[in-house]
């Protein structure tokens, strides 16, 4: 049994949150250029240069790329084999996020109660914690600060088996086309199909942590990506809805086994600003 220290849990969870709200991913800068390159339309190309301007100046100036510096998302891969000792491992990673939010200056935007009473808790948590055990003795943590502009436009829908591969690409199509220029395109489309409703959200979510250079290992799923994307850039809402061919930058897919009675399909946008960050402890 390996202890790992709730303090250096803290502390990790800190700096993947400051460091994935201040610097955007090499996948992502990557995707910006080819879109560059291949958009048609002078104003999409003007707002991409923006875009990618606007991640070098974060990145310089050590500030948030996005004045929504989200909701805490944490992805946890808890090695079965792992003991946490010296605190509580939410405690811990509240208080990490606590922290981030402070020093690094990003905007804090949880309320207590998301009916009524609407106050703001001050401190950007408490987190969405999600937790799968795995074998071995590590620790996996995937960092996802979710802006509500992106997240605001997802959408899951209880499909029967008959609706097929086409029921899928419709309803994704039609929900970023319903999104139009509210998520802040060029946006990437996580796509979670299968399982139960709530897994199918949680699919979708965790999609959202893929790089972008990397397509699903099926390749019927990697064709599905392909072609949703396809569709999606012929739609002509462009860099910030303005017009053009790039409105999404990726699609990617993760499914599960689901019941013989059932096709449970979500969609969860990410916004240009593509952020997370991972570690292994």
């Amino acid at each position: 049994m390996r202890e790992i220290k709730a303090e250096l849990i803290k502390e990790i969870v800190k700096d993947l949150f400051i460091k994935t709200n201040y610097f955007a991913g090499k996948d992502l800068l990557g995707k910006f250029k080819e879109a560059v390159e291949r958009e048609e339309s002078p104003i999409g190309k003007s707002v991409l240069d923006q875009i990618i301007r606007n991640a070098q100046i974060a990145a310089e100036e050590k500030i948030a790329i996005c004045q929504d510096t989200g909701m805490a998302v944490l992805f946890v891969e808890l090695g079965q084999d792992v003991r946490i000792v010296g605190g509580d491992f939410n405690e811990a990673v509240n208080s990490g996020i606590r922290e981030a939010y402070e020093e690094g200056y990003l905007r804090r935007s949880v309320v207590n109660d998301p009916l009524f009473d609407r106050k703001n808790t001050g401190d950007n948590t408490p987190a969405v914690i999600h937790i799968e055990i795995v074998k071995g003795d590590r620790i996996k943590l995937i960092a996802v600060p979710k802006g509500f502009g992106s997240e605001n436009m997802s959408a899951v829908k209880m499909f029967t088996p008959a609706e097929g591969v086409k029921g899928v690409k419709d309803f994704v199509v039609e929900t970023v086309l319903k999104a139009g220029p509210n998520p802040c395109p060029p946006i990437v489309v996580g796509v979670g199909i299968g399982g139960t409703m709530e897994k199918a959200a949680l699919l979708a979510k965790k999609a959202l942590t893929r790089p972008l250079d990397r397509r699903h290992p099926d390749e019927r799923y990697a064709k599905l990506e392909s072609e949703i994307l396809d569709l999606i850039n012929s739609s002509g809402i462009g860099p910030a809805g303005l017009g053009g061919r790039t409105t999404a930058l990726a699609v990617n897919i993760e499914y599960f086994p689901t019941h013989i009675a059932g096709l449970p399909v979500a969609v969860n946008i990410s916004c240009h600003a593509y952020r997370h960050a991972e570690a292994t402890i």
